[in-house]
């Protein structure tokens, strides 16, 4: 239930960069997302489609790019991927002391907009914008 809160704040960041830049529409936002933020694609779609309803944002793709986290074993130094549920255990040596890293990233990495000089879909412009 937490994906309501966080795509309201997808499509307020991209609704205000938008009007910054002088945009006409929102056609695409390019999104980033570890593995271990807990957020579920389908669910920030879902509730997009509902809250860009009659915006400038409203039939815009979002399109989702998942970021892996990792494990370092603190016994053998191994690397490895890792998702939930995390594992305990270093599967080289067996050790416990392991360190996660990364997995947890949510940001905005782009906005697509078609802006107000431009007369077709096929003109865009890239917006960056970071947070979320």
């Amino acid at each position: 239930m937490h994906e309501l809160p966080v795509t309201e704040g997808i499509l307020n960041v991209a609704l205000e960069a938008a009007q910054q830049n002088g945009a006409r529409r929102i056609m695409a936002i390019d999104l980033v997302i570890g593995e271990l933020a807990g957020i579920v694609d389908d669910s920030v779609q879902f509730y997009f489609d509902i809250l860009s309803k009659d915006t400038i944002a409203e039939g815009a793709v979002l399109r989702f790019r998942r970021e892996q986290a990792a494990a370092n074993c603190g016994d053998c130094g191994h690397q490895f991927p890792v998702e939930v549920p995390l594992t305990a255990v270093c599967p080289v040596c067996g050790g416990n002391r392991l360190r996660v890293s990364g997995g947890r990233e949510f940001f905005i990495e782009s906005i697509e907009v078609e802006d107000e000089d431009s007369g077709s879909e096929g003109d865009s412009e890239r917006e960056r914008s970071g947070g979320g």
